[in-house]
């Protein structure tokens, strides 16, 4: 955090990682990570994502496909009615060879989310490494001055209340860890840097989607873009904060809007299509991982070009 007095930051503060070599940048093994709203969609992507890690190409490899070669990180999925996600925690646990566990967590509430992240750090080897908090719902009702404020209400303590929850619990974690140097149980923290926190934002955050109406959904997501900045300056020393701005993806969450509105905003998208989950994988591993050491308060943005124009 900057000096309050004179608003300068301590130099080297944050220390770069000791590999030089780009692809052990990006393995999360031995780590612990969280990410709620994975029951399915972006959320599930995510998780297997952050599972699995390839060693790099060798010319004297006789293999000639890519194969996971070791686990990632051992994830815990949050869901919220979608009870799927007790079988895709299986088959992750099975596929990777991690730890993977699946929790129904309210994000609307701070008591739930701590007691939960405290409990799942107790269960998964005492530690916490990456948080991405990717719980969110869409507005549905149309014009703002026409919708029930009981709708808006949801929508922000969902997308915006639950956010910072997830980040406020995460962080308690990361600055205890980086201050003791140690897990919850006592024991040396080891391969610990920095904590990472990600939100799925959108670029509705940038821009007003047209044609549909969704004032409140925009809003949400621009504030939980400016909280990620803020949390970034807050945390130096001992976490990094980032967002992810997805623009039409094929999940749920889209599955409301009308295949003639759909028509509209393709022909916005310079690339003229949705995008599919599995495209922000690359995304969310470099924020998660020591790849992205120096980056921090940032929001990355993909959406097909829609916001190019």
């Amino acid at each position: 955090m900057a000096d309050m007095n004179t608003g300068t930051f301590k130099h080297d503060n944050m220390d770069p990682p000791k590999s030089k070599l780009v692809m052990p940048l990006f393995s999360l093994k031995g780590r612990t990570a969280i990410v709620s709203g994975a029951g399915a969609g972006i959320g599930l992507a995510i998780a297997h994502a952050l599972d699995l890690y390839f060693l790099p190409y060798s010319s004297s490899c006789a293999c000639t496909n890519s194969r996971p070669a070791e686990a990632g990180a051992n994830v815990a999925i949050w869901y919220n009615s979608n009870k799927k996600a007790l079988d895709e925690a299986a088959n992750i646990e099975q596929t990777y060879g991690v730890k993977c566990r699946a929790y129904q967590v309210n994000v609307t509430t701070w008591e739930t989310v701590q007691v939960a992240v405290d409990a799942i750090v107790k269960e998964f080897n005492s530690r916490l490494d990456v948080f991405v908090a990717n719980s969110g719902i869409a507005w549905e009702e149309g014009s703002f001055i026409d919708g029930p404020l009981e709708t808006m209400q949801k929508v922000l303590k969902v997308n915006v209340d639950g956010t910072l929850y997830c980040a406020r619990a995460a962080a308690l974690h990361w600055r205890r860890q980086k201050q003791e140097g140690t897990t919850v149980d006592g024991q040396p923290l080891e391969n610990f840097s920095y904590g990472s926190f990600i939100c799925t934002s959108s670029m509705s955050g940038h821009i007003v989607n047209i044609p549909q109406q969704q004032t409140v959904y925009n809003a949400s997501k621009a504030a939980i873009i400016h909280a990620c900045r803020s949390l970034a300056v807050e945390w130096v020393g001992f976490a990094r904060a980032n967002s992810v701005s997805p623009g039409y993806i094929k999940t749920d969450i889209s599955a409301f809007i009308p295949p003639e509105t759909k028509k509209v905003f393709k022909d916005k998208i310079p690339m003229g299509r949705e995008g599919e989950p599995e495209e922000l994988k690359g995304a969310y591993l470099y924020l998660a991982s020591d790849a992205s050491s120096y980056t921090t308060g940032t929001d990355i943005v993909v959406d097909g070009g829609y916001c190019v124009p």
